[in-house]
């Protein structure tokens, strides 16, 4: 049978799915399908739909052919939300099924948009709360052996080298006199991208959704790993800046201090929050915190707070 195509969305749909795969779904659901919504966005070109049950539950739906690359990464993202320690911000696993060539996936359904992350929003304050619970203890046994299988983001950090050591023929010499310091930066790099924390890894504001019974709500759990407690937080600061927050006042600033220059370890700290790690400078004196990280810091532990709100 030659392998459904993708709708004009770029998405395979639930009519798609062979039907065994869908009337076994239907028995283990309880109820039939009544109708089958694709969200906007995303990358990937798998079934990914919330599905609406006779009766009214809804249920969210990611399925592929078995011999699709995209079948690998839902079921490691079926691992990690099987193994996530129970605090942390993500839906439900609800089924694993594999039938006709198929499998799919089946996660409980969360309602609502994604966050805002304005700086009059409460929802900055909120993924930052989670983020703080969830990296604030090593991940627990099972999940790291669940995630165990995920490419290492260090082993990706060579490339400053590879440029170095074989420079391309046009490389404009002002670009190429960089090469070694940016090849020495680099080489800090692997060390502190190594951590035994949470990593969600593909962190931004369309992977969270502001369930209106759960609050913010970590989704796409595809690239979880392990790692250092700042990576997530790290790859939220562009966002946080697109939204309006300055640079320098960006809740991110606290996660993302670079260390002095020689400690590939982490320093002591008293602080909650774990200490910056993914960049590092050469030999010579520390580099400094961006301007008001310690005043952003302390604002954010005040009472007033934004307080974690579900409407």
């Amino acid at each position: 049978m030659p392998p459904p195509s993708p709708s004009p969305s770029g998405r395979l749909q639930w009519a798609d799915v062979p039907p065994p795969l869908r009337a076994r779904l239907e028995t283990t659901l309880g109820a039939p399908v009544t109708e089958a919504v694709t969200p906007s966005g995303g990358f990937g070109h798998q079934l990914a739909a919330a599905l609406r049950l006779a009766g009214g539950r809804r249920v969210f739906v990611k399925a592929a052919p078995d011999d699709d690359p995209l079948t690998v990464a839902n079921l490691h993202e079926a691992a990690a939300l099987d193994a996530l320690p129970p605090y942390a911000p993500a839906p439900d696993l609800l089924g694993i099924h594999r039938t006709a060539g198929w499998t799919a996936v089946v996660i409980a359904h969360l309602d609502g948009p994604d966050p805002d992350l304005s700086p009059a929003s409460g929802d900055v304050e909120q993924t930052w709360a989670l983020l703080d619970s969830l990296t604030a203890a090593p991940a627990p046994a099972s999940y790291v052996a669940a995630v165990s299988a995920a490419p290492s983001a260090a082993g990706l950090l060579h490339g400053w080298k590879e440029l170095r050591d074989d420079p391309p023929d046009d490389l404009a010499p002002a670009a190429r006199s960089h090469l070694p310091q940016l090849a020495e930066l680099e080489a800090a790099w692997p060390a502190l991208a190594t951590g035994d924390r949470v990593v969600h890894g593909d962190l931004r504001a369309d992977n969270m959704v502001r369930d209106h019974d759960r609050g913010v709500t970590f989704v796409d759990w595809a690239h979880a790993t392990t790692g250092p407690a700042c990576v997530d937080a790290a790859s939220l600061a562009p966002q946080l800046v697109l939204a309006g927050h300055a640079p320098q006042t960006s809740p991110a600033c606290s996660w993302t201090t670079p260390p002095p220059p020689a400690a590939l370890t982490p320093p002591p700290h008293s602080s909650r929050h774990s200490p910056a790690t993914g960049t590092a400078t050469p030999a010579g004196p520390p580099h400094p915190a961006p301007p008001d990280c310690a005043t952003t810091n302390t604002a954010r532990q005040q009472p007033d707070s934004p307080s974690w709100t579900t409407a």
